[in-house]
């Protein structure tokens, strides 16, 4: 019973506009058809989220230049290290970003499409 009641919360957190009807052991859904406006609503969450991926991925580049940096400081790494681990670490970052954006606009298609 209390799964179903932090299952609901989470639901109606979600930015959905789904609204569960909770009856103590189970959750229904009405899911409204996709209107034209629902679709736009449905894409803004989505490059919402896209940007938080992003975001989390920046931050984990960021702490791993620090992490390098603090290496190459404390002398267990070379200055050509640094910069080799600095430049694969950009391409990483540059490449998952990528897949988000085309992750993101399959996505965006596919929820467009009527």
């Amino acid at each position: 019973r209390t799964t179903t009641n932090i299952i609901e919360k989470a639901i109606l957190a979600s930015d959905l506009g789904l609204t569960p009807n909770n009856d103590g052991t189970n959750i229904r859904l009405n899911i409204p058809p996709l209107t034209q406006e629902r679709r736009k609503d449905l894409v803004k969450v989505m490059h919402k989220r896209l940007e938080e991926a992003k975001v989390s991925i920046r931050n984990i580049r960021r702490g791993a230049m620090e992490d390098l940096k603090e290496l190459e400081k404390e002398k267990m790494i070379s200055e050509d290290d640094l910069h080799n681990g600095q430049e694969r670490l950009e391409k990483l970052t540059t490449r998952h970003i990528e897949q988000v954006d085309e992750i993101g606009k399959r996505k965006e298609a596919e929820i467009m499409q009527v």
